[in-house]
């Protein structure tokens, strides 16, 4: 069992910096059992972070999920997030409860806004504020939200613990402005997609550094995105020998050589870029 590293939130608690996506899954009965397999394989691996939304297969993954980790609640790092059409006041609170009962616990460790939209930011607060005093979150942070977002989300509230935005190689935006803000914060940054869907494991630039660590293209563009403070990678995969090579990726220590070929393929902003999604 692998000792997963963690970094800190702003309330001084721990979240490992390496967890376990499930965009995709749920939407599919037949890979059902597949999907708990690899899940139940990165727990015993000693993966505890689990990522979900109740957007997922229309709250199919958050039912997998809970299939995972039934019996394993404690082993386990629970994040989800409310959709932004369900984040009034009231609707948050029963797409709370609604994801509780698909995931068969009674708390989540974090709930994330999934993005913003025409409800105010106050009405969303204010439910995550009635949830976490119920004891229904612990904690609970946005997605997809921009320096001028979070901004806004600070001027209301100094109880917002994480920001899940895009990022890997190819989508290197935030490191113009968006992770020193958070960074100064403490505020841990979760890296959805950092393999670019599986685009990036099948990049040269990559392959030839691998070839150099004995390792694979999809473990160096992990280890890329491990290599920042304060950054947490959430890579999905159905297969339990997958989990268990991108776990690998917390073992690789790149060399200054190794960056300076990744930013001469790979450049970092130059400028101020709107914020990407997927």
């Amino acid at each position: 069992m692998t000792n997963i590293p963690t970094t800190r939130l702003p309330d001084g608690s721990a979240m490992p910096v390496f967890g376990l996506g499930t965009w995709g899954m749920g939407e599919q009965r037949r890979e059902a059992a597949a999907e708990v397999t690899a899940l139940r394989a990165g727990l015993d691996l000693g993966i505890g972070l689990i990522d979900t939304a109740e957007m997922y297969g229309s709250g199919g993954a958050e039912q997998v999920v809970g299939q995972a980790i039934a019996g394993r609640r404690d082993q386990t790092y629970l994040v989800s997030k409310v959709l932004p059409s369900n984040a009034g006041r009231r609707q948050a609170v029963r797409a709370c409860e609604e994801s509780l009962k698909r995931l068969g616990t009674d708390r989540l460790d974090l709930y994330l806004l999934h993005w913003r939209s025409s409800v105010p930011l106050e009405e969303t607060i204010a439910a995550f504020g009635e949830l976490k005093q119920a004891g229904k979150i612990l904690r609970w942070g946005v997605s997809n939200f921009d320096v001028d977002d979070m901004q806004e989300v600070e001027a209301l509230s100094p109880d917002c613990q994480a920001n899940q935005v895009l990022y890997n190689l190819t989508r290197r935006g935030i490191e113009y402005d968006l992770i020193g803000h958070c960074r100064e914060r403490s505020m841990p940054i979760m890296a959805y997609s950092p393999i670019e869907q599986g685009a990036l494991a099948r990049n040269r630039v990559l392959e030839a550094i691998a070839r150099e660590h004995g390792a694979t293209p999809a473990q160096i563009a992990l280890a890329w995105v491990l290599d920042k403070p304060g950054i947490v990678a959430i890579p999905k995969s159905r297969h339990p020998e997958r989990v268990k090579e991108n776990l690998g990726s917390l073992a690789i220590k790149l060399s200054d050589a190794d960056h300076s070929s990744l930013d001469a393929a790979f450049s970092p902003p130059r400028r101020k870029q709107g914020l990407e999604m997927l």
